[in-house]
């Protein structure tokens, strides 16, 4: 005896058929005005930012905003108070100037003198600055023009800030009576020629603290050789170290920033 066939779309048969979208409803997944025929957000809300519009992160990774402005300004601003006071103090032969004399004439002399004159020489314009011209021609052949420009503007604020500053101050030498010591321009050059060429070259390397930890080396160097060969007094490569430390923070903020654009094209 045949059996009548069962009818198709029965509770029990897995393959029913797909429920079919009522007239007027829609997708939450699709874009597109609400009964217009063209898919649309059921929420109303503003779809997400596309991928492709995304700023990149490190390595080009998609789907990551720049970071948030507040770190270098705080950095930028806690430097350049530092050298405020510094300055306040030294001009005005305050309480800080007396302790920094004292410090000086404790450790002045100490170390050998071949060593620490030629630790001081590591800031001299012509062992600094032929590095920094490497990582910009460097800069220039990965096509990095703005941030070789940035860092080539950064090296030629140094004399127009550290010059005046010195015949301001007027403060004489550890062991001459000549004036013109504050701040230290051996130091201002070191850090600035080493830094510029750290944030310049960091990306070319794997592991890229290397670079700032070897721009900070050098500049902690000269600074050492400068105060034990007796060329500045400590808070001359303090002061230094803090006004350029401050320009290095907007080189950094300049040069991170045209990376970003090139990369979100």
């Amino acid at each position: 005896m045949r059996e009548t066939p069962r009818p198709q779309g029965t509770a029990g048969d897995s393959r029913a058929e797909h429920p079919q979208p009522c007239p007027g409803r829609a997708f939450a997944h699709t874009t597109g005005a609400s009964g217009s025929g063209t898919p649309h957000r059921s929420d109303g809300r503003p779809p997400h930012t596309p991928r492709g519009a995304r700023y990149a992160g490190q390595g080009g990774r998609p789907g990551t905003s720049p970071p948030v402005p507040g770190r270098p300004a705080f950095l930028f601003a806690t430097l350049l108070g530092v050298f405020a006071v510094i300055t306040w103090q030294v001009a005005s032969g305050g309480p800080l100037r007396r302790l920094d004399e004292r410090l000086d004439r404790a450790v002045t002399g100490h170390g050998p003198s071949a060593l620490t004159e030629t630790l001081a020489d590591l800031g001299s314009m012509p062992v600094a600055l032929p590095v920094l011209a490497v990582a910009i021609a460097c800069a220039l052949w990965r096509g990095l023009r703005r941030q070789a420009l940035i860092a080539a503007v950064t090296m030629a604020l140094v004399p127009l800030l550290v010059v005046p500053l010195k015949d301001w101050i007027a403060r004489p030498g550890p062991l001459e009576a000549a004036t013109g010591y504050y701040p230290s321009g051996h130091t201002a050059t070191a850090m600035v020629a080493y830094g510029g060429a750290a944030l310049l070259l960091s990306p070319c390397v794997r592991r890229r603290w290397l670079m700032p930890a070897a721009a900070g080396a050098l500049t902690a160097a000269t600074g050492i050789g400068l105060v034990l060969h007796g060329y500045h007094w400590p808070l001359d490569v303090l002061a230094s170290c803090c006004l350029c430390g401050a320009l290095l923070v907007v080189s950094s903020t300049g040069m991170r920033r045209g990376s970003w654009r090139t990369r979100g094209r």
